[in-house]
């Protein structure tokens, strides 16, 4: 999708996306990926000083009188999605979430964003903030996986936002429940989201691509991986989505960073050769060695033998 400012109403949004999903069940697809944060800007680059006012960007159910017209338009079209949105609980948390929903137009798996980039607070001098910390909590479900329905070709599911792309634990819990396809929504800055002049469009562009394809082929799997791009009230996004397959090959492509549609047909029998061979779990891992995944946060430096 490309940019959604701050001015733009929510049935303009949801209008540019009932279109792309009307193109894509035109080309015969069954599945269409939306990008994180799909029905709003993307709000965490401002810092209202109440979280309250930003209330208008969280969904308080899913779906609600808001979004409904895409939920019954894909379930007509027989057609399945995923969407990245803002969840407000009843309780009153709020998470980065996304839902992958069926052809019929139920809801098959829930997902709320466990690596939450950028801070709290807001840093000084900067021109557009990354306040992730401060408008959502930490995910709390998990890296679930389901199958997806018969007309599908019961493909294992799972999914991921953003800055999970990055993590490597996360594709790796995905593949121990042997995943076959990673739904992927993101909006990542074009550039350095903290501060200085270390990143730009054309790096992080590439680190994106590169985290997906190589994650896709270290865990076997598909993944399609969706931006949100171009500018956002003066604020720029990466493009780059794309489809990648379990060997890590690109099958397709977003050329600009406007809303477009890419397509790929993802045989799920590719996944094979990874999960059987070389990336055997069974077969060659070694989890007594990888303690320190899960025992540490931050880097710990050896101990240093005396001279």
């Amino acid at each position: 999708m490309g940019p959604s400012s701050r001015n733009d109403s929510r049935a303009h949004i949801l209008g540019r996306m009932i279109s792309l999903l009307e193109g894509a069940a035109k080309e015969g697809a069954q599945l269409v990926i939306f990008p994180e944060l799909a029905f709003t800007t993307f709000f965490p680059r401002w810092p209202y000083e109440d979280p309250a006012e930003a209330a208008h960007y969280f969904e308080t159910a899913m779906p609600n009188p808001n979004v409904q017209t895409l939920f019954d338009r894909a379930a007509a079209l027989k057609i399945g999605f995923y969407v990245g949105y803002g969840e407000l609980t009843p309780e009153g948390q709020r998470y980065n979430s996304a839902l992958i929903v069926g052809p019929n137009g139920q809801t098959l798996l829930k997902y709320r964003k466990v690596h939450l980039p950028g801070s709290h607070d807001v840093r000084t001098g900067q021109k557009y903030q990354q306040l992730e910390k401060r408008y959502f909590s930490y995910g709390d479900l998990g890296f679930p996986v389901t199958r997806g329905p018969a007309e599908w070709g019961r493909p294992l599911m799972g999914m991921l936002i953003c800055n999970d792309r990055r993590w490597p634990e996360a594709w790796r819990v995905l593949a121990l429940q042997n995943v076959e396809l990673v739904c992927i929504g993101y909006n990542s800055a074009a550039y350095d989201p903290s501060g200085g002049e270390a990143e730009t469009a054309e790096i992080r562009t590439f680190h994106s691509t590169l985290a997906v394809q190589a994650n896709a082929y270290m865990n076997a799997t598909w993944a399609v991986s969706v931006a949100k791009a171009g500018v956002e009230d003066g604020a720029g996004l990466i493009g780059g989505s794309l489809i990648v397959d379990p060997n890590g090959m690109i099958r397709a492509q977003a050329h600009t960073l406007e809303d477009e549609l890419i397509f790929a047909e993802a045989d799920l029998d590719l996944c094979l050769q990874g999960k059987e061979k070389i990336f055997n779990f069974a077969a060659h891992r070694r989890p007594q060695w990888y303690r320190p995944i899960v025992d540490q946060v931050g880097a710990v430096e050896p101990a240093q033998a005396a001279d």
